[in-house]
């Protein structure tokens, strides 16, 4: 049994576009209070709506949530995935002195 099961349909691919960039974007001002830029406001929504999509299909399998559904669950992988990155990470814009 496939942990992730992903079907692109025509269109689809423009979705996960759309649903990255706002995930992004919206998880970037949320952690960050701003956005971290077009590709990577990308690559975090879309990352994040696979890690969020996990966990809700953990919770709730086999659910359809439609667009805002997609974008609420992609928009909360991506806090998880900031929140984590930020933790690793920590806060090295500062400089010392």
């Amino acid at each position: 049994m496939p942990l992730l099961l992903v079907e692109l349909n025509p269109g689809g691919v423009v979705a996960w576009i759309v649903v990255g960039i706002l995930a992004g974007a919206i998880a970037g001002r949320v952690v960050q209070g701003r956005g971290l830029g077009c590709i990577t406001d990308l690559v975090v929504g879309v990352i994040g709506a696979f890690i969020g999509g996990y966990l809700v299909s953990l919770v709730a399998p086999g659910n359809n949530y439609g667009f805002f559904g997609t974008l609420l669950v992609a928009v909360l992988g991506a806090v998880i995935l900031l929140a984590f990155v930020r933790l690793v990470a920590g806060n090295r814009s500062r400089r010392p002195g």
